[in-house]
């Protein structure tokens, strides 16, 4: 996932074998879009108005899956940081 701020995004990430886009939201909801190809993955994950290109170019184009964001904890972060090895 990459972490962006514009709008009312908060991170976005591909999936290119499943050519999965998700789409999560600063309230925590996320959208899971299907047959999304790589290059509107390229031009969405690069362009400098990330809101507008996903209004008129995702939003209105693909049909979506409503979802949460994971979120992690950052508790839970540092414990991942500090187990021992093969410690799961």
């Amino acid at each position: 996932m990459k972490k962006i701020n514009a709008g009312k995004l908060r991170a976005i990430g591909y999936d290119s074998r499943e050519r999965m886009l998700r789409v999560e939201f600063d309230d925590g909801s996320a959208i899971d879009y299907s047959g999304v190809s790589a290059d509107i993955w390229n031009r969405f994950s690069t362009t400098g108005a990330a809101w507008s290109f996903y209004r008129d170019n995702i939003e209105e184009e693909f049909t979506g899956r409503r979802g949460r964001a994971q979120v992690q904890s950052k508790r839970s972060e540092l414990e991942d940081l500090f187990k021992a090895p093969g410690e799961e």
